[in-house]
């Protein structure tokens, strides 16, 4: 088991959540906050996946607005095929950039369908670029390095097939939320590793990356975040299986663990001041910082995890939005100019 310290300090108050958010929040109910267990973690999964949305490829095309198809592509070998499901704006010429999206539901939920309405009504359309959502497999049922490699998979055959896909192979973004942020921080360092394809960015919101749980703020937020410490635990176990708190995990299972954070492409990273990844997320900007490289890094005071999810509406929430986007066409904009990530 990794080692549980509980800083006697953080029983003291926790961040006091923006005055919207937590409004929002307490419309939900208690149900909102419901931590998962390894008791509770099967009949959670089965209630997710009967409510989570699933559009189709016709929902998505939004009558004529987007082209989608869905991919099956090779996986790691030894292993099964990738979905992925790709969506562009239709009519639009030439090559587009490409932001290669890892959804987020703690590496045991979510899909890759959901996710793709709000990216292509957001970023999509107005940003101009396409959008491949990748399907990888989900805990407990797959465990490390299982969905990491179904993402480097799909990540490196879009690279190697980008004129087929009309994209710019040298204008690709990974990113993701949560989980999938984790992911996505996992792809850029075993990318680099392995001498793959180079991203231009990486876009980590909210990400999911230190199996160890026992930050300061995991301990602050512990039954107050919708994803608190408990949840976070039964996550990472069913993840790492018989791995969990082993010493000399990967970083490609925990980005946290890494130790060199050289050569990675910018990131954006965001967490809220009330969530529990709060600490591990400023911790992984600030150490990319000391490599010599660039985070862009965003605290939203009084935002818990998936704030913006729960309360779209809100304020704050609309300025996240906003800062990603602004971030992403920063990044866009660099790199059609020929300023790409050094390597």
């Amino acid at each position: 088991m990794p080692p549980d310290p509980g800083p006697a300090s953080a029983a003291r108050d926790a961040p006091a959540f923006d005055p919207e958010l937590g409004a929002a929040l307490a419309a939900l109910g208690d149900e909102a906050r419901e931590p998962f267990t390894p008791e509770n973690l099967a009949a959670r999964q089965e209630r997710d996946a009967a409510a989570r949305p699933r559009p189709t490829v016709r929902d998505l095309r939004a009558d004529g607005h987007f082209e989608v198809d869905e991919l099956r592509v090779p996986g790691a070998p030894g292993g099964q095929d990738v979905t992925l499901v790709s969506a562009r704006p239709a009519g639009i010429a030439g090559p587009l950039p490409l932001l290669y999206y890892m959804h987020g539901g703690g590496m045991i939920m979510g899909n890759a369908w959901s996710v793709l309405p709000q990216l292509l009504r957001e970023w999509a359309l107005v940003l101009e670029l396409a959008v491949i959502s990748v399907e990888y497999r989900l805990a407990p049922r797959a465990q490390y390095p299982g969905p990491v490699e179904d993402c480097y998979a799909g990540f490196v055959w879009a690279a190697a097939h980008a004129a087929g896909l009309g994209i710019d192979a040298d204008r690709i973004v990974i990113g993701g939320k949560s989980a999938g942020g984790g992911l996505a921080a996992a792809l850029a360092l075993l990318t680099r590793d392995r001498g793959g394809p180079a991203p231009i960015g990486q876009l980590l919101l909210c990400p999911m990356l230190d199996d160890r749980n026992n930050t300061f703020s995991s301990h602050q937020m512990a039954g107050i975040d919708t994803w608190d410490r408990t949840s976070n635990a039964t996550a990472w176990q069913a993840l790492l299986g018989e791995q969990y708190g082993a010493a000399d995990l990967p970083a490609y299972a925990a980005p946290a663990r890494a130790t060199d954070l050289s050569g990675l492409p910018p990131a954006y990273i965001e967490v809220g001041s009330a969530e529990t990844l709060r600490d591990e997320d400023v911790a992984y900007a600030q150490a990319i910082w000391q490599a010599g490289g660039q985070a862009e890094l965003h605290v939203w005071p009084g935002a818990f995890h998936g704030f913006d999810t729960f309360a779209p509406r809100a304020a704050l929430s609309q300025d996240a939005r906003d800062a990603r986007s602004r971030w992403l066409r920063r990044i866009l904009t660099q790199s059609d100019a020929g300023s790409g990530p050094a390597r």
